[in-house]
């Protein structure tokens, strides 16, 4: 009889741990798994960073909308927040979906001694265009907003912060304004929201010293679900590996732009991003 001892091939000898940058994120639960949480953590594995999370909701979710939502109690949040950064080295957090204006105000706590890069993705509405936001959570979002090293609002998101439809140079610049002034550092105007009058998308980024332009060609799909965060949380990895903010985006852009090229097929409504589509260079991370 063979003992389990001997039967054990080499495959399973243990190796040497592998060292990655943990990036954090704090958001809310996609039961369908095309956005949210999941997207994120699995945006932050392909990229090589070790992802973890802070549930702030969860909801009934799938392709075609959103069904319900929970917000989990204030002291969940926080101690899902204490029990990360009391253990790991946290490179980069990543901030979606925060539902109430409760929970929002408990992150803004949480995040007064991190001093580390902060992705803000303020989602509001999902792509189904059922609200993500409660209404009297907005303030509280902007307060947050000073926590920020990086804001990633698309057209709709920006209008209804700042009152400006981010579509030409000058309102981009305005909008930008109104967002450092709420504290925020730079600001990832996305473009797939606004006609260009071509068939591409242009993404600028806006620091306080400079203005960078990303342009791709505009993918003729509905299969978007999932892409606001999985290119907030491909931007964190990236910043937890220690890029460059503009490498950064540059990197989450384009890798987001292979997740809508070849979307999955999943669900019986548009559908979603595939975060396992694209060159297999991804995989490693860009090291």
């Amino acid at each position: 009889m063979t003992s389990p001892e001997s039967s054990q091939s080499s495959d399973f000898i243990p190796e040497l741990p592998t060292k990655r940058p943990y990036a954090l994120t704090v958001a809310s639960s996609d039961s369908g798994g095309g956005a949210g949480i999941q997207a994120d953590l699995k945006t932050m594995t392909r990229l090589g960073a070790y992802g973890g999370s802070v549930v702030v909701a969860v909801t009934a979710q799938h392709t075609r909308g959103v069904d319900s939502t929970y917000v989990l109690p204030d002291e969940e949040i926080r101690a899902q927040f204490d029990a990360v950064v009391g253990d790991f080295d946290v490179g980069a957090i990543k901030l979606g979906m925060l539902a109430a204006a409760s929970a929002v105000e408990v992150v803004d706590d949480c995040l007064r001694a991190y001093d580390g890069p902060v992705v803000l993705d303020p989602v509001m509405v999902a792509t189904s265009g059922d609200p993500l936001l409660e209404d009297d959570a907005v303030d509280a979002y902007t307060r947050l907003f000073e926590r920020a090293t990086l804001l990633t609002p698309n057209a709709d998101e920006v209008e209804r912060l700042t009152g400006a439809y981010p579509d030409d140079e000058r309102s981009r610049a305005e909008a930008a304004e109104t967002l450092f002034g709420w504290g925020a550092d730079a600001v990832l105007f996305k473009g797939g929201h606004v006609d260009t009058g071509a068939n591409a998308v242009r993404d600028t980024l806006v620091t306080r010293e400079r203005v960078v332009e990303f342009t791709n060609p505009r993918v003729q799909t509905e299969r978007t679900h999932g892409s606001g965060c999985t290119l907030s949380s491909a931007i964190a990895s990236r910043l937890a590996h220690g890029d460059e903010l503009s490498t950064a985006v540059e990197r989450g852009i384009e890798f987001t732009h292979a997740t809508i090229t070849h979307p999955a097929d999943v669900g019986r409504g548009p559908g979603s991003v595939d975060h396992l589509a694209g060159s297999t260079r991804w995989d490693g991370a860009l090291r």
